[in-house]
């Protein structure tokens, strides 16, 4: 009971310092808003490269061609006639222009070659316009293909039509709307698709999937804060031992390790009450406000065991802080310091996918990092619990070690 009330106590302390408040509820949305707001704004300002088409054609094969480069991504088509194309190209109001010839739709039904022009301004940048052409080269061929393809079945139907009617499997006409279909499955599901990597990311394929800027913002910054509120548990400690409160809690008729739990419980309360406020956030309020909502997928229990897994070993630190400090002005340095550097290194900035090589091998060295990446294996993976158990083992160690090495260095007399 007497544990209890040292927790109450404390609890009623950090619930009247506005500051304390701040930095475990606020802070955290203002980082998840700002980072999670620029994801989606450097993917909204992703532009296309611009490139203005002259088309003297007007057939639909030139009108499918130009929504193909379109299709394909990278490059958006600007239509424009003649006269005004070549007026903006020539004053340098645009950098390179297509031209689409008149006899494109009958040269290319009448399987000839066709020559496209891509005219481009002396200022303009090589490498943007050799990525254009690529692309354009791209879509051109696709569409080379399909009407080689087409053609080749239109005059394999001529000669099956000199067959009897029952000796004729398809008609003309159903061959090639089965082409076409196929054609079109292929533009939106393509057999094959090309992943760039760099050497050292192979067996990391699975992890390379787009995801929301909230899905991953929310858990790193709640990792960030969880640990940072581990300075007011220190912080606590001090006071009671500068105004002399924590002699008079020697005197009860508890166990050092009792009392020392006793501070403990308040952190814990704090963190799981933390990241209830910061997941609601993130599930139900960023999505009125224009961003993506967090998704806890298909193991939300897995979430709650992180959480207290991630409790535990925050308020372990809280008490190493307090075991270490010997001044107000060393806790602070600490909380302001060492745990936003360890929050760094443990992937708080950035996913936890992206800490490779010599900065990857630091990281693991923090608690941030296998919280944030057991917290990736559930939210972002879906991964059950055998993903993530190595992950919830370490982060438990660490608050097994800051538990001994707190209580070891802890004074308990001063």
């Amino acid at each position: 009971m007497k544990m209890l009330s040292i927790a109450y106590k404390d609890i009623l302390i950090i619930l009247r310092d506005r500051g304390t408040l701040l930095q475990i509820f606020v802070l955290p949305f203002v980082f998840i808003l700002v980072f999670s707001g620029m994801g989606s704004m450097g993917e909204d300002e992703q532009e296309a490269l611009p490139l203005t088409v002259v088309n003297l054609d007007q057939g639909s094969e030139a009108a499918a061609f130009i929504e193909g480069i379109n299709t394909a991504g990278g490059v958006n088509c600007e239509i424009m006639d003649q006269s005004a194309a070549d007026a903006q190209l020539e004053a340098g109001d645009i950098q390179r222009l297509m031209v689409i010839p008149s006899s494109f739709s009958a040269d290319l039904n009448a399987n000839k070659q066709v020559a496209l022009r891509i005219i481009t301004h002396p200022d303009a940048d090589d490498n943007i316009t050799e990525t254009i052409r690529l692309i354009v080269d791209g879509a051109a061929q696709d569409m080379a293909l399909e009407t080689q393809i087409v053609a080749s079945l239109t005059f394999m139907g001529e000669m099956q039509a000199a067959m009897p009617a029952d000796q004729q499997p398809f008609t003309t006409e159903r061959v090639l709307q089965q082409a076409e279909s196929q054609f079109a499955i292929s533009h939106e599901r393509p057999l094959i698709t090309v992943e760039q990597l760099q050497p050292g990311e192979l067996d990391k394929i699975e992890e390379f999937q787009p995801v929301t800027g909230t899905q991953v913002a929310v858990p790193s910054f709640t990792v960030l804060f969880v640990f940072l509120s581990a300075g007011v548990t220190a912080l606590s400690i001090y006071n009671e031992k500068k105004v002399g409160s924590f002699r008079r809690l020697m005197a009860a008729p508890m166990s050092k390790a009792s009392l020392l739990l006793g501070k403990m419980l308040p952190q814990m309360v704090i963190t799981i009450s933390q990241v209830i406020v910061i997941f609601g956030i993130g599930m139900f309020l960023m999505p009125l406000i224009g961003l993506d909502g967090l998704v806890l997928g298909d193991h939300p229990l897995l979430v709650i065991l992180i959480v207290l897994v991630m409790a535990l070993c925050a308020s372990g630190m809280g008490v190493l802080i307090a075991a270490v400090a010997r001044t107000e002005n060393q806790i602070g340095g600490m909380s302001a310091v060492v745990l936003w550097v360890m929050g760094a290194l443990g992937g708080a900035f950035f996913p936890i996918y992206l800490l490779e090589g010599f900065l990857g091998q630091v990281g693991k060295a923090v608690p941030h990092y296998w919280a944030s990446k057991a917290f990736y294996g559930v939210l972002v993976r879906g991964q059950d619990i055998s993903g993530i158990s190595t992950d919830l083992l370490v982060l438990a160690g660490f608050g097994l070690l800051f538990w001994i090495v707190g209580v070891w260095r802890f004074e308990f007399d001063r």
